[in-house]
């Protein structure tokens, strides 16, 4: 592990993209690294505010900093001057910015080591170091701005690309994704989104966008026109999902309070709670989930 020979500091040497989505309102940060844990010191995101990456001799106070002064107003290209005039180790710094208009900044310090350099564009700035060279940068800005879904797909199809250019020269330790959404948390009380961090793995970005399926079915909400009548082949295959989990044990016939005791008993026992809806409908989405071959589900004890 390099460390800085002043401080003992390691450095987080990485790639990684900060992001908006205008449609949507998502703004988050995507990050890969030879370096462990690397979700716990890079991304910073509010969604009322912006996003920060700091990385390389990484000052991790750049990233509520730096959403402070975001929230004083300031753009990002200012705040990016401010946090540099505040620290004498800026030459060993680098870090990535986007607001909620869609401003951006990125900055590497000359110090950083070779390969390192960064790009920003409208919505989104990305940067490393340490890498095979200025093409994995490239790769980044140029998936994020043609690769088509939400602003997780974007960021984390953003790495893959990365990593084909050539990623970081040390190989592949941990990634993380976070994405902040006003009212878009568990529950809708905060906007923690999405907060994904693959700590240690030999293959982090595929393992990133294995739990985002999960993340998907679990966390997102129904969306408009998925909701189905829990009858017909719905309610048949249903009912066999409740009945071989121990969930439910009565009869056939029209979808009754029984069966939706059971069907919210098993929502809740399998994480669903976001999915929930009303009597008689289910999102044809959970459906789909379980009809997937690699899925399992907990079968209660009676």
């Amino acid at each position: 592990m390099i460390k800085n020979p002043a401080t003992g500091t390691r450095c987080i040497a990485t790639y990684s993209i900060v992001g908006r989505d205008p449609e949507t309102g998502e703004i988050g940060v995507a990050v890969q690294s030879k370096f462990p844990c690397v979700g716990s010191a890079v991304p910073w995101v509010r969604a009322s505010t912006g996003a920060v990456a700091t990385q390389a001799w990484a000052n991790t106070s750049f990233g509520p900093r730096g959403l402070e002064l975001l929230d004083e107003g300031k753009s990002p290209e200012e705040v990016k001057e401010i946090l540099i005039s505040e620290d004498e180790g800026f030459m060993h710094r680098q870090f990535g910015i986007v607001d909620t208009q869609g401003r951006t900044a990125t900055f590497t310090g000359d110090e950083c080591l070779y390969w390192a350099g960064g790009i920003a564009g409208e919505n989104f700035a990305c940067q490393g170091n340490i890498l095979k060279g200025e093409k994995t940068v490239e790769a980044m800005a140029e998936a994020f701005s043609t690769v088509e879904g939400d602003l997780a797909e974007r960021l984390t199809m953003a790495l893959m690309a990365a990593q084909e250019a050539g990623g970081d020269a040390r190989g592949m330790q941990a990634a993380a994704l976070y994405i902040a959404k006003e009212g878009g948390g568990y529950g809708g009380y905060n906007d923690r989104f999405i907060d994904i961090r693959v700590d240690e793995n030999p293959d982090p970005i595929v393992e990133l966008r294995r739990i985002l399926k999960v993340v998907r079915i679990l966390f997102y909400r129904t969306k408009e026109g998925n909701l189905v009548d829990l009858t017909g082949e719905h309610q048949e295959y249903m009912l066999g999902i409740l009945r071989d989990g121990g969930y439910y044990d009565g009869p056939d016939g029209p979808w009754d309070e029984a069966m939706q005791k059971a069907l919210d008993l098993f929502y809740s026992t399998e994480n669903f709670e976001e999915r929930m809806a009303e009597f008689g409908k289910i999102d044809i989405e959970v459906i789909d989930y379980l009809k997937s071959p690699d899925v399992t589900y907990v079968k209660l004890k009676r």
